[in-house]
């Protein structure tokens, strides 16, 4: 299967910067439209002055901006804003992450588009919303971590907070930026070319990756708690550190505890009436840690993942990014397309289940202005 087909024709203009707007523009460029990147003057977008740089382009701008050509536009330049107004007119969506009150600055609002062109797609990316309150806050991922509480259950007990050190929440509110566009075209479509414009936060994205925490709360009043590397609805569950390394195993079933009692050479604890049930051993979750982590002392890694395997117990190392990348699994798997030059390889989407050899580097900065602009010309 080949993304590059689904939206083929389909322009899409990339007014967006950091993560979130870029990779839902990024998503629909892999799936084969025309994505133009309106970057402002004089810098571009936000992430190209990121480090860590290869090549002389920041390795951040590269994750989330392939598949676009790019152009530089001045926004207080009256000849550039003719040049963004005719290329709103040519468009089917816009994706854009203004902070509060620039786009009414810029004229760049729904009104504003919509009012140039009537069957505009807006996709519209915002930290908190655009309520009365929303709109007066601006944020990035980890603070939207911090606000909405997701900090405050990732970490181990009794240590400082930490936000999850992938962007998830830009990326995923990406990923729904995109989905929401998908769905408007489809419904754009099915009326007869009637424009819409979806809207999409941060703060929202939080809630629904809390879900089944959230639930906890709703229901009982129950507040997630840190637990490293543990789940707060099985145990046990978590990482231990044998001879060589660490390693997480994972447990979710009542038929699990007994086989990994006798596996790891306690098998009288499997008759443990502290240990009988899900609920009791969620209760008693330090103890059996204790025990698990006794066992695992002073035992390879490999060992121990044989001897799991062979008791149906889900384990696995915890491996750094450079092991993970070098697993055989993930060579399997083709994620990475190479790409030309010094630039680092490009990561495939998940819908992707090949390698898509169509693939084209994120853009230098305007380095497509003469070819945009001569397009336009012939309109």
């Amino acid at each position: 299967m080949s993304l590059s087909y689904t939206y083929p024709g389909l322009v899409v203009l990339d007014l967006a910067t950091n993560f979130a707007g870029p990779y839902a523009a990024m998503i629909l460029g892999d799936m084969g439209a025309d994505v133009i990147k309106v970057e402002r003057a004089p810098k571009g977008d936000d992430t190209r002055g990121l480090p860590p740089f290869v090549d002389d382009q920041a390795t951040v701008f590269l994750a989330v901006n392939r598949n676009k050509r790019s152009i530089m536009l001045d926004y207080k330049n009256e000849e550039d804003r003719a040049t963004l107004r005719q290329l709103v007119e040519s468009a089917d969506v816009v994706i854009e992450s203004f902070p509060p009150g620039v786009a009414e600055k810029l004229e760049l609002t729904w009104s504003d588009l919509s009012a140039i062109n009537p069957r505009l797609l807006l996709g519209s990316v915002s930290a908190f919303g655009d309520g009365d309150i929303g709109n007066k806050m601006s944020g990035y991922d980890a603070l939207v971590q911090a606000v909405s509480g997701m900090m405050s259950f990732t970490g181990n007990e009794g240590e400082p907070t930490v936000r999850l050190a992938p962007s998830v929440l830009d990326l995923t509110t990406g990923i729904w930026t995109a989905m929401g566009l998908m769905a408007a075209l489809a419904r754009r479509s099915a009326a007869g070319g009637t424009g819409e414009h979806v809207k999409l936060a941060l703060i929202d994205t939080a809630f629904n990756m809390m879900n089944h925490q959230l639930m906890a709360y709703l229901a009982i009043g129950q507040e997630p708690r840190k637990l490293g590397g543990g789940a707060p609805s099985a145990a046990p569950y978590g990482v231990y550190r044998a001879e060589d390394g660490e390693l997480l195993i994972a447990t979710a079933s009542e038929e699990q505890f007994p086989r990994l009692c006798v596996a790891l050479g306690f098998p009288e604890v499997k008759d443990d009436p502290r240990f009988k049930t899900m609920i009791d051993r969620i209760a008693h979750r330090r103890e059996i840690d204790e025990l698990i982590k006794a066992a695992v002392r002073g035992r390879t890694i490999s060992d121990l993942l044989e001897t799991l395997a062979n008791a149906r117990i889900s384990a696995g190392r915890v491996n750094s990014l450079a092991e993970a990348c070098a697993l055989p699994v993930t060579q399997e798997r083709q994620l990475f397309e190479p790409a030309d030059g010094p630039l680092p390889p490009q990561l495939r989407l998940p819908l992707d289940d090949e390698p898509n050899s169509g693939l084209r580097p994120p853009p230098k900065l305007d380095e497509h202005r003469s070819e945009i602009l001569a397009e336009l010309a012939k309109r």
